[in-house]
């Protein structure tokens, strides 16, 4: 199932080796950490070695990083922009071997690894147009001779805790955004995906060198739990970004909010699809295919629930369970593979779980359900029919499993979407414009993404990405998530030479 050939020569082309040092700190590489062995998900065989940060080397890159910041946060923000379209460059000139590196190492299918690391790319193009827009409102004051005015200004340093489904993307809409807003970042990415955190950080690494910026403008860590509670604890870090679980990023923001620090938070999520008794069939089955399978079920967008109108269920649910058994699990690297490795072993034992769990809540398993032997991560992309009062539905589990439902009415249908309590993304296929516009409005999906004839998955950056509820209601990338990285004044400057107060106040 797995490919048994170990051609990983192209991870030179983006400066890795058979060991590497996961810390990059004041500009140098330096890991005093125990060695750990990065994976393929696919055979589980050894890419290569890394040597992790400790919380004594994170103490060191923080002390530079603070330094680094007093000067970061003084240059124009245009010139920022300068920086992180540099970075874009350097992306895009390694998008092939990085884009291969993801597909390694997380899992995930070519074309997507690829996409991701043009994700970040696309944030770096976004982020330099931001850099000359930054810009804060003019407030009509109610005293004569008097301005007021917003200022922005950068917070100092972000902090940045990724997972291993999107090991740089998520960095992306993060980092290019933090980086025009003046603000230096911390990056831990995620234990299990470290040569992508060093591959990018080397990027990185050699714009601001070739700038002659201080190189602690961007420290990154590979490490385990210590390193990200290091990160929420400290004070020097006012906005810590946060994906991975609910249950995790619970802890995270009580660490960093009994601090009085910001958090930005993207944690689970458990989408639904609606399709409606008037949907293009077709357009709907293409769309839940790639959101219920893409990337082995493992994006916080992947689809999860679908809700079929009863007049279409059982065409929908046939055409599905045919295309299901169709698809081509496999080597994510090699071309034709639909489905890739799920990330872990421990992925697939949850996998197994979840499937124990389904036939004990009187779920019935319509295709799939299965582990695939092999030496490597693989699962079968499953079909469920079950009840929606099954305590499982409202859980997130984290891989390729699709529960299917039927409603009767669009209030039922809207119900069953907000009956979670994760609030990620969310879809419905129809072509009556009075149901799309309840569905998008007060009384439609309580998600903080609403889609409409699309999946629930591959959103573009322009948009402020992120969810309600259990979600934990952050926004990254787009629109204006770009506040959230900067410190707003309201200023007023009185130019006259009276002293007239708010609301009419005298006072003597």
């Amino acid at each position: 199932m797995g490919s048994d050939k170990n051609d990983y020569g192209f991870l030179k082309e983006i400066g890795l080796g058979s060991s590497n040092i996961g810390g990059f700190l004041d500009g140098k590489w330096k890991a005093s950490g125990s060695s750990v062995n990065s994976l393929n998900p696919s055979n589980n065989q050894t890419i290569a070695e890394v040597t992790e940060a400790t919380v004594q080397d994170y103490e060191e890159g923080l002390r530079a990083c603070s330094e680094a910041a007093k000067l970061w946060m003084t240059i124009p923000a245009p010139k920022r922009g300068e920086i992180v379209r540099q970075i874009g460059d350097a992306l895009r000139a390694k998008l092939d071997p990085l884009g291969r590196l993801v597909s390694l190492e997380m899992g995930k299918i070519l074309p997507e690894g690829i996409g991701e690391v043009q994700e970040i790319i696309d944030m770096c193009d976004y982020a330099v147009g931001l850099s000359r827009q930054l810009s804060g409102s003019i407030i009509p004051s109610e005293r004569p001779d008097h301005m007021m005015f917003e200022v922005w200004n950068p917070l100092g340093i972000v902090g940045v805790i990724t997972a291993f489904n999107f090991p740089c993307a998520v960095l992306g809409w993060n980092a290019c955004i933090a980086l025009v807003c003046g603000n230096c970042v911390v990056w831990k990415g995620a234990p299990t995906t470290p040569l992508i955190t060093i591959a990018v950080t080397k990027l990185i690494a050699e714009v601001l060198e070739r700038n002659k910026l201080p190189s602690a403008i961007f420290t990154s860590f590979c490490g385990g739990a210590e390193i990200g509670q290091a990160i929420a604890k400290d004070t020097r870090i006012p906005l810590v970004s946060f994906t991975g679980s609910t249950k995790v990023g619970l802890m995270v923001q009580k660490t960093v909010h009994e601090r009085f620090g910001k958090c930005l938070l993207e944690l689970s999520g458990n989408n639904a699809i609606i399709v409606m008794d008037d949907a293009d069939i077709k357009l709907a089955v293409r769309s839940i295919l790639f959101a219920a399978v893409g990337t082995a079920g493992q994006r916080c967008t992947t689809c999860r629930r679908l809700y079929l109108h009863e007049s279409i269920y059982q065409n929908v649910v046939d055409q599905l369970v045919g295309l299901y058994k169709q698809v081509k699990i496999g080597d994510p690297l090699e071309k034709g593979t639909l489905v890739g490795p799920v990330h872990t072993r421990t992925s697939v034992e949850n996998f197994q779980k979840g499937i124990s769990t389904i036939k004990s809540q009187g779920g019935k398993i319509l295709t799939g359900g299965s582990v695939i032997e092999s030496e490597g991560n693989f699962v079968q992309p499953t079909i469920v029919e079950i009840s929606a009062d099954a305590p499982i539905v409202k859980e997130e589990l984290f891989g390729p499993v699709l529960y299917v439902l039927k409603f009767q009415t669009l209030e039922e249908a809207f119900a069953l979407n907000n009956s979670v309590p994760q609030g990620l993304s969310s879809s419905i296929f129809t072509k009556r414009p009075e149901a799309i516009f309840r569905w998008i409005g007060p009384l439609g999906s309580d998600c903080g993404i609403v889609n409409v004839n699309i999946p629930t998955n591959g959103a573009e950056i322009g948009g402020a990405f992120g969810g309600e509820k259990a979600t934990g209601g952050g926004r990254e990338a787009g629109s204006d998530s770009w506040k959230q990285y900067m410190r707003r004044s309201t200023c007023t400057i009185n130019y006259g030479s009276e002293l007239p107060l708010a609301q009419g106040i005298n006072f003597g």
